[in-house]
């Protein structure tokens, strides 16, 4: 092995650390972001005793949540915060794929997409 090579793996290692302190802050923050969302809406419930919604009727599409968001209505608010906390995980996927691109390990690229292709799969077969 000359210089150049030893150079190159330890760029890739520092590289991978990045993207690990990176994939660590996503899941941190996403879940935080995620929380105070919901926080906020049921503190809009507990203020104004009202979901915004009639008896049995909650926003389950985007459009819904984001026109309810807009409307100040709290079961938007906490139904975004639960959208947050599900996609904070598909990122942590995203990131995954990156840094499985990085690290030439293409076994685990073709892994990893096929994972992220199932799960909006999953999410456009479960909102049907």
């Amino acid at each position: 092995m000359n210089k150049n090579d030893n150079k190159q793996q330890h760029n890739v290692a520092q590289e991978m650390a990045d993207i690990e302190l990176i994939i660590g802050k996503i899941m941190r923050i996403g879940v935080i972001i995620a929380a105070a969302v919901m926080l906020i809406g049921l503190i809009m419930l507990l203020i104004t005793g009202n979901g915004g919604y009639y008896a049995n009727s909650y926003p389950t599409t985007l459009t819904a949540i984001w026109h309810g968001l807009f409307l100040g209505r709290p079961f938007a608010y906490m139904m975004a915060g639960t959208f947050l906390l599900i996609l904070t995980p598909v990122l942590r996927v995203i990131v995954s794929i990156y840094a499985f691109f990085v690290e030439k390990d293409m076994l685990y690229v073709v892994i990893t997409t096929t994972v992220l292709l199932i799960l909006v799969v999953s999410f456009i077969i479960g909102h049907n």
